[in-house]
C-alpha cells in the first residue's frame, strides 16, 4: 500500500492462499482469469483505438471507468465541457484507448506515471491498465524493478508512518487488516523486487487512474485478479514519468500530451510545452524525414487531453532531391 510497507511472513502462509508464480513463466492463465481488457497490436509506436460509449442516466466517470477498465482523470481529459458526476442520459464520451506507446523497452510491465497507466507487453501486443500511483508527499519511484511474488487476498501491515497519519486525525489504524473488503490491498497484489512497493487491488471505488497512493500502484480489483494470473515471477517493471510522448506509425508522427490534474495551469502548460519541444527535438534526430505542423502541436498541448492527435507525416524524396509529402494512410490527407 506505500513505503516501507511490512509484509510479513504471515502472508506467505496457506492461510492467505498465496499466488506463487512460476520460474521464468507465466501462470497457466484459467478461463475466468482472462485479461478483461484488449490485447492490442502495435503499428509502429502506436497502438488501440478510440470507441465511444453512450451513458445512461446514473452513470458517472466513476461507474465509467470500473465497468470499462478506464482511469477517472483520463476519462475526464478526454471528454471536456461533459459533466464526469452528472453526464446525462444518452451523452455520448470518448472512450480513449489509443496509445503512443512510452519511450521504454516493450517488454513485461511499464508504468507511466504522468497517464496513470500500466503497459504489458506480451507476444501478441499490449494491454493497457488504469493505475493509482504515489501524490507528490508520497512519490513512486522511478526505477527498474522485477515482480518477485503474487499473493491472493493478503492482509496489510501498514506501516507507522501511515498509522501516524490516521492517527493526526483521529482515527485509529490497527497494525494488521485481514483480507476483506476493507483491506487496502483489494484482492491480489504483486510485490516488486523494490522494497516496500507493491502492485495491488483497491478496497476503494474511486481512485484509480490517479495520483493518490503511498507510493503503491493500484489497479481495479477486477482487473489485478485476471492480471495475477498472467504474470512470471521475475517479469521486469520499469516505472517511467513521461507527459508527453511522440511516436511515428503508417507514415504518420503521433504526439501525447498529458496534464497531471483535472484542472490545468499556466505552470503545467509551460512545462508541458518545454517537454514537448524536447520530445521534438529528439523526434527530429531519430527520424529526420519527419515533417510536423505547428498549430497541430499548439492544439494538442494547449488541450492536452492525452489523446493521441497527428502532428505530421514522413516526407520521401524523388527526382533531383524534391521533397514531396507521402502518407502510407490511404485516403487520409493532411495540409501544412
Amino acid at each position: 500500500m506505500g513505503v516501507k510497507m511490512r509484509l510479513l511472513t504471515l502472508l506467505l502462509s496457506a492461510a492467505f492462499a498465496p499466488l506463487l508464480l512460476a520460474q521464468g513463466a507465466a501462470n497457466p492463465v484459467p478461463a475466468d482469469k482472462a485479461a478483461r481488457v484488449a490485447t492490442y497490436s502495435i503499428q509502429g509506436d502506436v497502438a488501440g483505438q478510440l470507441s465511444v460509449f453512450k451513458t445512461r442516466y446514473e452513470d458517472t466517470f466513476a461507474d465509467i471507468g470500473i465497468a470499462e477498465a478506464l482511469g477517472y482523470l483520463e476519462l475526464v481529459k478526454a471528454n471536456p465541457g461533459v459533466d464526469p458526476w452528472l453526464p446525462g442520459e444518452g451523452t455520448r464520451i470518448t472512450l480513449p484507448r489509443h496509445y503512443v506507446m512510452p519511450d521504454a523497452k516493450r517488454e513485461g510491465i511499464v508504468i507511466n506515471l504522468a497517464e496513470y497507466r500500466l503497459y504489458y507487453f506480451t507476444d501478441s501486443g499490449v494491454q493497457v491498465y488504469p493505475v493509482g500511483v504515489g501524490t507528490e508527499e508520497n512519490p513512486s519511484p522511478l526505477t527498474n524493478a522485477q515482480v518477485t511474488m503474487a499473493l491472493t487476498s493478503p492482509a496489510w501491515y501498514p506501516p507507522e508512518s501511515i498509522r501516524a497519519e490516521h492517527a493526526a486525525v483521529g482515527d485509529f489504524l490497527p497494525r494488521m487488516i485481514p483480507p476483506g473488503p476493507d483491506n487496502p490491498l483489494g484482492s491480489h497484489a504483486l510485490i516488486l523486487s523494490e522494497k516496500g512497493y507493491l502492485i495491488h487491488g483497491t478496497n476503494k471505488k474511486f481512485g484509480v487512474g490517479m495520483a493518490v497512493s503511498h507510493g503503491c500502484f493500484r489497479m481495479y480489483n477486477e482487473d489485478i485478479s485476471r492480471f495475477a494470473y498472467q504474470i512470471a515471477q521475475g517479469t521486469p517493471v520499469q516505472i517511467v514519468r513521461q507527459s508527453v510522448k511522440v511516436g511515428v506509425a503508417n507514415g504518420q508522427v503521433w504526439l501525447e500530451v498529458h496534464r497531471p490534474q483535472e484542472d490545468y495551469s499556466v505552470a503545467d502548460r509551460n512545462k508541458l510545452w518545454l517537454a514537448t519541444v524536447e520530445q521534438l527535438e529528439r523526434l527530429a534526430i531519430a527520424h529526420p524525414e519527419v515533417e510536423v505542423r505547428r498549430r497541430a502541436i499548439e492544439i494538442a498541448v494547449d488541450q492536452a487531453s492525452g489523446l493521441p492527435t497527428v502532428i505530421g507525416e514522413k516526407i520521401t524524396s524523388v527526382a533531383k532531391g524534391e521533397p514531396v509529402k507521402v502518407l502510407e494512410n490511404a485516403g487520409q490527407q493532411l495540409y501544412f
